[in-house]
C-alpha cells in the first residue's frame, strides 16, 4: 500500500523548503528543567522532564498538558527554548504562503484553532494577519494559560469535547462562520480523535482553508489513531483538496534527534460522509 506521505507528495501538492524562524519567547529565568539522558530512547508520547518546584523536582510527562500549562513559561521553555519546536510558525507560514498564491486577504480569515493549547498557534495566526481566531481545547488549564500569557489573541476560547458538543456551544461556534481550520501538533496520538477533527471540519464553510500537521512516520503507516487513513479517503474523494505540503523538523526529541513532521494546507471541498468516519 502506498503511504499517505507518498500519496500527498504525488498529488499537486508542493513541498516547500523555506526556513521559518520559530517564535521568540522569554520564559522565566528561574525555571529549571532537566531532561532524561540522551541515550534513553523514548517514544514521543512517553517523553518526560523534571521541573524544579519549591518542594523539589517533579516528573511531568510531555502529554500531561494541564500540569505544564499550570506553570507559567514552562511550555515555552521546554518545547521552544530547549527542544526548538517550530510547528506553529511552519504551519502558519505555509498557510500564509498559500493565501498569497490565492490572492486571499489574511484579515478575512475566521479561524477555528482546534487544540489551541496556551495560544502559541493563535499568536502566529495573529502575526499572519487573521482577524478572528477562536480557540477550542478540552483541557481547562489551556484556556487559562492562553488568557494569562497571550491576552487579546483569541476572539473567543471554548473548553469543549468536540465529539460531544452541547448545542449552545455548537451555535456559538457556528455564529463565527469559520473559513479556516488549524490544528497543530495534536493529531495522531489520540489527543484529538478523528471524530473531533471531523466535527471541527464541519464548522468550516465550503471553500475554506485547512492547515494542520502530523508526524511523518504516521503518514508512512505508523498512525494507530486512524487519522492518516481518514485523510487518505478525504483526499481521494476530493473532500479535502491538498494545495501544499512541507516536511520539516517539528522539534528535537529528548535524545536530541529531530522529529520530522509534515505541514499540510488545503481547501475544504465537501463534508465528510458519516460512513467514512465509521469505516
Amino acid at each position: 500500500m502506498v503511504s499517505l506521505a507518498d500519496h500527498l507528495f504525488s498529488k499537486k501538492a508542493t513541498e516547500q523548503d523555506t526556513k521559518v524562524n520559530a517564535p521568540k519567547f522569554m520564559p522565566p529565568e528561574e525555571l529549571r528543567v532537566a531532561l532524561p539522558e540522551p541515550s534513553i530512547q523514548l517514544d514521543q508520547d512517553s517523553e518526560w522532564c523534571l521541573v524544579e518546584k519549591p518542594e523539589g523536582w517533579q516528573e511531568i510527562r510531555f502529554h500531561d498538558y494541564g500540569e505544564i500549562y499550570d506553570i507559567p513559561g514552562l511550555y515555552e521553555k521546554l518545547f521552544y527554548e530547549i527542544l526548538q519546536c517550530d510547528s506553529p510558525a511552519q504551519v502558519c507560514q505555509l498557510l500564509a504562503e498559500h493565501l498569497r498564491g490565492q490572492d486571499a486577504t489574511p484579515s478575512s480569515l475566521r479561524v477555528l484553532d482546534l487544540g489551541a493549547g496556551n495560544g502559541i498557534v493563535g499568536q502566529e495566526l495573529k502575526h499572519v494577519g487573521a482577524s478572528t481566531i477562536v480557540g477550542v481545547d478540552i483541557v481547562e488549564q489551556a484556556r487559562k494559560a492562553a488568557l494569562r500569557d497571550r491576552p487579546g489573541v483569541y476572539t473567543d476560547y471554548l473548553i469543549e469535547d468536540m465529539t460531544d458538543l452541547p448545542e449552545p456551544a455548537r451555535r456559538r461556534l457556528e455564529s463565527f462562520r469559520f473559513n479556516c481550520l488549524t490544528c497543530v501538533a495534536a493529531l495522531g496520538f489520540g489527543d484529538i480523535p478523528t471524530e473531533a477533527f471531523v466535527r471541527a471540519y464541519e464548522l468550516v464553510e465550503p471553500g475554506g482553508f485547512v492547515a494542520f500537521n502530523i508526524k511523518r512516520d504516521f503518514l508512512d503507516g505508523g498512525d494507530l489513531s486512524g487519522f492518516a487513513e481518514l485523510m487518505r479517503a478525504m483526499i481521494d474523494e476530493n473532500i479535502l483538496e491538498v494545495s501544499c505540503t512541507k516536511a520539516y523538523p517539528h522539534r528535537l526529541a529528548t535524545s536530541g534527534d529531530p522529529i520530522e513532521y509534515v505541514a499540510i494546507v488545503g481547501t475544504k471541498r465537501a463534508e465528510v460522509p458519516a460512513a467514512m468516519l465509521s469505516s
